[in-house]
């Protein structure tokens, strides 16, 4: 596939500009020119919801934003980030306290973090947890050892560095959806405008994937576009968030990963907090125009 520039926009976090390197860099051979935007997930999010006017072609956005926005845009099974014991954290300065009536920050009102804590919540907090404040995921640690909020549900490398916070894990999101379900964490997802048609969607995902493939061939090709990015310059960091969430999902969802993205927005329309999907809904295009 080849022609103008795909507009796309993915954050700046190891795992996006590991697996987008070699696209972005034109190493992907027949793949379309990208024209790359970095910028947070919430940002992300809200375009996403813009549908038709969105001015991005291609979107890394959260799994839990999907109800709202598959009608102009169709999910890619590559490129995006499930996995394994690297779900969210809800992170607080004294251990073990209860959040019933507390302010907790989150990245994003529509992020699948946020989607997975409700689902947590509705089962772990006694009564209601009290004031829900979005802070880009960058500031929440900061603001949660400041005393500015009460709790924070991180993301990305704050798994890894919020000891040097001085803060204490309450509870891990992704260990009780794997607890509760046996399923994989479905965390972001690449989504790309179905106006664009099948037989393209179907070349970004090749192109995707192919990326993917190349980054995992050549790690080192790709250590300073992801270094030059990442909010957290420590290289074993970044190592450790690529690590993570770069894996066997990225290259393609599978059965089980669509299983995971079906239980995961299934259940949570469920319980009020998402629009139902039509049973096609996370189906790619071109399988769908195939089978009629």
């Amino acid at each position: 596939m080849s022609g103008d520039a795909m507009r796309i926009a993915y954050s700046p976090c190891p795992n996006d500009t590991f697996v987008f390197h070699a696209w972005a860099h034109g190493l992907v051979p027949g793949a379309p020119p990208l024209a790359v935007t970095l910028a947070d997930i919430d940002v992300t999010n809200g375009l996403a919801e813009q549908g038709e006017r969105c001015p991005f072609d291609v979107l890394k956005v959260s799994y839990a934003v999907l109800p709202w926005v598959l009608e102009d845009f169709a999910l890619l099974p590559c490129g995006g980030a499930l996995g394994r014991g690297c779900g969210p954290l809800v992170l607080t300065r004294e251990p073990g306290i209860s959040l019933t009536g507390r302010t907790v920050a989150v990245p994003s009102e529509r992020s699948t973090a946020y989607l997975l804590f409700r689902l947590w919540a509705a089962q772990e907090v006694p009564g209601d947890v009290g004031e829900i404040v979005v802070l880009p995921f960058h500031e929440i640690m900061p603001a949660v050892r400041d005393g500015r909020v009460d709790a924070g549900l991180v993301i990305h490398e704050a798994r890894f560095t919020y000891q040097r916070f001085g803060l204490h894990e309450l509870a891990d999101m992704g260990e009780h959806w794997e607890q509760t379900t046996g399923l994989p964490i479905p965390l972001g997802a690449i989504i790309a405008k179905r106006s664009l048609g099948a037989e393209r969607l179907a070349a970004l995902a090749d192109a995707a994937r192919a990326s993917v493939r190349l980054a995992w061939d050549d790690p080192r090709a790709s250590a300073e576009y992801v270094r030059e990015n990442a909010q957290e310059l420590d290289r074993a960091v970044a190592e450790q968030h690529i690590g993570l969430y770069v894996n066997e999902f990225t290259a393609d969802l599978g059965e089980s990963g669509y299983a995971a993205v079906r239980g995961l927005l299934t259940r949570a329309a469920a319980e009020g907090l998402v629009p139902p999907l039509g049973p096609d809904a996370l189906l790619p295009p071109w399988t769908t125009t195939a089978s009629g």
